[in-house]
């Protein structure tokens, strides 16, 4: 938890991020995030899984001792990505389903967070909305963002706690009842976004690396449309970055994270995008702010 309560412009205002893996947090929203907290919103990430089984995705980390030792690296790393970020963290306690691979895929790992009981997990993320009390929470779409099993889950049981937390007969032993105000889809990999940074970067004669995922990737000019929220926060992109890379085992520093320059990245498109899905309060469908509507003085 932070060490000082959080102050500056905003300060009474609580946002909560649900994301299923650690790195999640980092890679999805992580801007906005440092926007929210330098301006003294208090920000809580809720970790579904460990990661565990999460693959090395940095050729200098694919070592044994690493390998070996993955639950309590991810643990460490999530650890810098939060303080980097300013942000207090729960683990939910679920253990990742790992990506299923092959065709047909097999069975996911008996026990994994896909394949817990739905009320099971929504009683725990219900207990940690009670007892953080936020006033707008975000997660992923149906798709999960991508369709990993733990994403999927974790938009089910986001949606479930939403619903739940302000309900005093749904699971009463959980707590006093609290209902956020608002309720938001992460829109990150949005189309048109990486059309946009892949044709700026052709323009300056660069490599895309996005290339080949824009040339697979149909467009769904009604899915791009469901974005309604843009946040300004281009000048929190470095520390979006430093968050990411204290993700070691699943950032390599000259992949294709880092392969657009920033400066280019701050010019083409300077905010993080959501999709506004439920809101108790009196919204517009086009924002720039996750708080927009909400009053603390009322």
């Amino acid at each position: 938890m932070p060490q000082h309560p959080p102050s500056g412009p905003r300060a009474g205002l609580r946002l909560m991020h649900v994301h299923a893996h650690p790195d999640d947090e980092s890679s999805k929203g992580a801007a906005s995030t440092a926007k929210y907290v330098a301006e003294g919103v208090d920000v809580h990430i809720v970790t579904c899984t460990g990661g565990e089984r999460g693959s090395i995705l940095n050729p200098k980390m694919d070592r044994p001792d690493i390998l070996e030792n993955m639950t309590e690296v991810r643990r460490q790393e999530m650890e810098r990505a939060r303080d980097i970020l300013g942000v207090s963290q729960d683990w939910l306690g679920f253990v990742d389903s790992g990506w299923p691979e092959g065709d047909p895929k097999p069975p996911l790992p008996e026990g994994c967070f896909a394949l817990v009981p739905l009320e099971e997990a929504t009683e725990r993320l219900v207990r940690l909305v009670r007892s953080f009390r936020p006033h707008v929470l975000t997660t992923y779409d149906e798709r999960g963002g991508y369709p990993h099993p733990d994403h999927i889950r974790c938009h089910e049981v986001s949606v479930a706690a939403f619903e739940a937390a302000g309900d005093p007969e749904r699971f009463p032993d959980a707590g006093a009842p609290w209902q956020p105000l608002k309720l938001y889809y992460h829109h990150s990999f949005n189309r048109e976004r990486m059309q946009k940074l892949h044709d700026a970067m052709l323009e300056h004669g660069l490599e895309s690396p996005w290339a080949e995922r824009l040339a697979e990737w149909k467009p769904e000019p009604e899915w791009d449309a469901r974005v309604t929220t843009k946040v300004p926060c281009a000048e929190y992109f470095g520390v979006r970055d430093q968050a990411l890379l204290a993700h070691a085992t699943q950032i390599d520093p000259d992949g294709f994270w880092f392969a657009v320059p920033r400066e280019l990245q701050e010019r083409v498109w300077p905010t993080e995008d959501f999709e506004l899905v439920v809101s108790h309060v009196a919204s517009s469908l086009s924002e720039d702010d996750l708080f927009a509507a909400i009053d603390l003085t009322s």
